[in-house]
């Protein structure tokens, strides 16, 4: 007979039970915080690429309508109008982004701030104004590949292409046990040349 006593195996079941719900836990909870983790990281993209993007569409309407303005002989809105429809998109890339992409967009707003109204451009002792404008804007494109490189840059966003594949790495991809098969022996058995040779006979 057996030595083992007759609670023995029930403990045993249970404790390999104990052992297995256990591991279903922690896998679940490990499982659940990679998603969460996951989640996470999505949201905070995409929180600031829509910041990003709603900024980058205020400052590119409203050097275009400074643009406009300029070719027409007309004066531009004035500064607060601009304030108040910069003000939102600025506020919440000033508050989600890194130094470097906020330190970029504040270059862009002040930019096109002092373009606005009777702030600079008519303001600078011995500078003709519409020289002055002219210079001034002729740099927001700058300042604007300044800040759309910060973004990119944050975002990790990559401009180039994924590689296409080659027929080579389509063919390996093909056939993913060519390369564990043993090579082709051309040359014989260091000091066993003679082995087999009276098997030729």
């Amino acid at each position: 007979m057996s030595d083992i006593p007759w609670w023995g195996l029930p403990l045993i079941a249970a404790l390999f039970a104990l052992a297995g719900a256990a591991a279903v836990q922690l896998t679940s909870a490990r499982n659940d915080y990679l998603r969460s983790r996951r989640r996470r990281t999505r949201r905070w993209y995409e929180e600031r690429k829509e910041a990003y993007v709603t900024l980058l569409s205020v400052f590119e309407r409203d050097t275009y309508r400074l643009r406009a303005a300029y070719d027409a002989g007309e004066k531009p809105v004035p500064v607060l109008t601009y304030m108040d429809e910069v003000g939102p998109a600025l506020m919440q890339v000033r508050l989600l982004a890194s130094g470097s992409v906020r330190s970029a967009a504040l270059a862009v707003h002040v930019l096109l701030q002092k373009l606005h109204g009777e702030m600079n451009p008519a303001a600078v002792a011995g500078v003709e104004p519409q020289i002055h404008f002219r210079e001034l804007i002729a740099q927001v494109p700058l300042v604007m590949q300044q800040f759309e490189a910060a973004i990119r840059e944050e975002l990790r966003i990559d401009t180039m292409p994924p590689a296409q594949p080659t027929v080579a790495d389509a063919d390996q991809r093909g056939r993913p046990w060519s390369r564990l098969r043993r090579p082709a022996r051309t040359a014989p058995l260091d000091g066993r040349a003679e082995v087999g040779q009276d098997l030729k006979a």
